[in-house]
């Protein structure tokens, strides 16, 4: 904010904006932008804006984020597949939100338990190797000379 300060301050005082900018290392288009919020705003202009979002284009309603949350707590065991069916009846006329949107929805709210992934083997149960692998490693053996 110093900067932008010295910068609408030598500005003011009568100096060029393309020296000005030049010699900050901006743009003129910034250099225009930073003293055009001064006249419009005074000193509260020059300080950094918030770069988050004024309105989210694909946000759940608020009764839809409702209602699902409160369906989960009436049945705990429910996964968004079948949340999302009683969406559908519940509510025609509006846009059902995908089983992964709902699911996210779990998510950010605690409902939804971590499961571990299942890990694939190289062996069998008795212990020799799955067909694929098997014709890989005779393939690629050592070869010396």
């Amino acid at each position: 904010m110093d900067e932008r300060l010295q910068f609408v301050a030598r500005r003011l005082a009568g100096e060029q904006m393309a020296d000005l900018c030049r010699e900050f290392g901006i743009s003129r288009k910034t250099g225009y932008k930073i003293f055009d919020r001064y006249k419009e705003c005074g000193i509260q202009g020059l300080t950094d804006r918030s770069r988050r979002p004024h309105h989210y284009a694909h946000k759940l309603p608020f009764q839809v984020e409702n209602y699902i949350l409160n369906v989960k707590r009436e049945h705990t065991s429910w996964g968004a597949r079948k949340i999302r069916e009683r969406l559908i009846r519940r509510f025609s006329g509006i846009k059902i939100p995908a089983k992964s949107t709902i699911h996210a929805l779990l998510d950010r709210h605690g409902f939804v338990e971590r499961r571990g992934r299942a890990r694939r083997r190289a062996l069998r149960r008795d212990g020799r190797l799955r067909p694929g692998v098997q014709k890989v490693l005779l393939f690629s053996g050592a070869f010396a000379g």
